[in-house]
């Protein structure tokens, strides 16, 4: 049995009002949905094939550190 892999995913509203979701430790992993849970059944399908294209390119994850808010 596998042991499950956690990932962050940053979720912003577009302005068409779809949901996005970005992975930051999977280069170029990202999807969208009409609802939350829409849009978390989308980016876990995608994470799946991100971690696949990995394990044939043998690319490392990166770290996710944390989001920060910044003002200027």
């Amino acid at each position: 049995m596998l042991t499950p892999r956690e990932f962050y995913v940053v979720i912003e509203r577009d302005e068409d009002g779809y949901y996005v979701g970005e992975v930051p430790q999977l280069k170029g992993c990202y999807s969208q949905g009409d609802t939350i849970d829409e849009l978390l059944t989308n980016i876990k399908e995608v994470i799946e094939l991100c971690l696949e294209e990995q394990e044939e390119s043998n690319k490392n994850l990166s770290e996710f550190v944390g989001i920060q808010k910044v003002s200027i």
